[in-house]
């Protein structure tokens, strides 16, 4: 076993339609990390890279206490850009990331080996599966 779970955090947008329900499901916090400038209150942040720019993640200080266990939800996993930052925002709080959960893995694209965490899917698929699948 990992250890006790105490917060979930979902990444904006689409982890916020797994997370909250899989907080409720295990009694345990939510905690939302959002686009720069959407979040009330002292935030920290954190810078990753897209396709095209960069963009900034945000996470509320005060969220959780320092030593929390924490599970990083999102829907898919890329390049592990923005999922990177996340940890980057646990580590800000003084949080203890356990796992990260992704619904999809673009498993070509490699982004789990930047993320030092443990990473679980329900699916993943190669490039040429996914692309008749996505279009």
């Amino acid at each position: 076993g990992v250890g006790k779970i105490d917060y979930i955090i979902g990444l904006e947008s689409r982890g916020f339609l797994f997370g909250p329900s899989l907080a409720l499901a295990m009694n345990v916090g939510f905690v939302p990390v959002r686009k720069e400038g959407k979040l009330p209150g002292e935030c920290v942040k954190a810078t990753y890279q897209k396709e095209y720019g960069s963009d900034v993640f945000e996470m509320q200080k005060g969220a959780m206490e320092a030593g929390a266990n924490v599970v990083i939800v999102d829907d898919i996993i890329a390049t592990g850009g923005s999922a990177k930052a996340a940890e980057e925002l646990v580590e800000k709080v003084g949080a203890k990331l356990l796992e990260y959960e992704f619904v999809m893995e673009l498993d070509f694209l490699k982004g789990r080996d930047q993320l030092s965490a443990p990473v679980f899917t329900l699916l993943n698929g190669q490039e040429e599966k996914l692309k008749n699948w996505l279009l």
